[in-house]
């Protein structure tokens, strides 16, 4: 699909969603942590660039929903990272399957 058929599409019918597969595979627990904590990590670094600019332009604003989004992905970065450790020394290899899934806001 051309991205003028996407536009034209999109524009008729505001429902439209797309899917992004991110990853899909089986990785070893090595692999797999630095796939997961370098995306974590990705999306961390967003936020806090995110309060970086509201702070720039008003350093007296509130920013607690982007520090309380910031903490919750630490946190969920090391409940990954230790389910990982738990797998190391077993041999096995860990499936990921990351989808993103994009829709218009309503």
């Amino acid at each position: 699909m051309k991205a003028q058929e996407l536009r034209i599409e999109v524009a008729q019918n505001q429902s439209v969603s797309q899917k992004i597969q991110l990853v899909k595979g089986e990785f070893t627990p090595s692999e797999a942590s630095h796939i997961i904590v370098n995306l974590i990590d990705e999306k961390i670094n967003f936020h806090k660039i995110q309060r970086l600019q509201i702070l720039e332009g008003n350093c007296l604003s509130q920013t607690n929903e982007l520090d309380g989004r910031i903490k919750e992905l630490e946190w969920e970065k090391e409940i990954a990272k230790k389910f990982i450790k738990s797998t190391r020394g077993t041999g096995k290899n860990l499936s990921i399957n990351g989808v993103l899934e994009i829709t218009v806001a309503e």
